[in-house]
């Protein structure tokens, strides 16, 4: 082990201590121990920073503490998929306490920009970026019916056999899909980035990315999904550095589940799937 890599590895600890909590919150669903590890994590990050074995700007303790904070938000509340008004408005203001909370901190108390969403680049989509997005629609035709109905998991989303209730799973599920890359790419991947090497901060907020879906009802063989889906969109915010894109890639993908989800509630109705 180099000197260097010695020096960051509690640096590393840290952080994934921190980013541990999210299976321990989501898909343990034991409250004390992801309190237990994000305590840990940030007492890791605070005492590596006193011994000055780090820069003091910016700050790991800071950053860590920002990802812990939104991370308790969204736990504070069940995360299963209801579509009722008072369920609609919990997971309005939780998801979007995640989200504003770090922010408004890191901007107005912290006094720097560690978190923002860059929608647009001004740059042109090109040939590939087109064609990622109808990559994206025919893995998710061909893929996506099979797994929320084989493994049965689409019964982790309520019914839905009315207009009203297709309504209200079509704002749900889009509205879910554009805080994902809120939280997790532009404040969890972000915060990440500015301590660690892109591949591995990457790593990192997969972690916490896949733990909140599993929960939400990506389960069974879910994360042979979500897992590569959670790498891929941040190689792509790193390759575009446009949340625009990265959002587009995302709504797409949950039309496809939002499509598989009334299909496989109101068998017949959506006849356009191969299961």
């Amino acid at each position: 082990m180099t000197a260097a890599t010695a020096a960051r590895a509690p640096a590393v600890a840290s952080a994934a201590l921190v980013c541990l909590a999210a299976p321990a919150f989501f898909v343990a669903e034991v409250s004390w121990l992801g309190w237990l590890l994000l305590a840990a994590g940030l007492a890791v990050a605070w005492l590596h920073e006193r011994r000055g074995a780090v820069a003091s700007a910016p700050s790991l303790t800071r950053d860590l503490s920002l990802i812990a904070l939104g991370m308790l938000i969204v736990s504070a509340i069940p995360l299963a998929a209801e579509l009722d008004n008072l369920a609609m408005l919990r997971f309005t203001l939780a998801l979007g306490g995640a989200v504003v909370v770090p922010y408004a901190i890191s901007r107005f108390v912290f006094r720097d920009r560690a978190i923002s969403f860059p929608w647009r680049t001004h740059r042109r989509w090109g040939w590939l970026h087109w064609g990622w997005l109808i990559a994206v629609l025919v893995l998710g035709w061909l893929i996506l019916p099979f797994y929320f109905i084989t493994s049965g998991v689409y019964q982790n989303w309520p019914v839905v056999d009315s207009g009203e209730l297709i309504a209200r799973l079509f704002v749900g599920v889009g509205a879910v899909g554009i805080w994902d890359e809120l939280f997790f790419i532009c404040t969890v991947f972000a915060l990440l980035r500015r301590h660690f090497p892109d591949a591995l901060a990457n790593v990192l907020q997969m972690i916490v990315f896949v733990s909140f879906l599993w929960e939400l009802g990506y389960r069974a063989w879910g994360p042979v999904l979500t897992i590569p889906f959670a790498l891929l969109q941040g190689y792509i915010f790193l390759r575009t550095h446009s949340l625009a894109y990265v959002v587009t890639v995302h709504l797409l993908f949950d039309a496809v589940v939002f499509a598989v989800l009334v299909h496989a509630h109101n068998p017949g109705l959506l006849p356009i799937f191969l299961v």
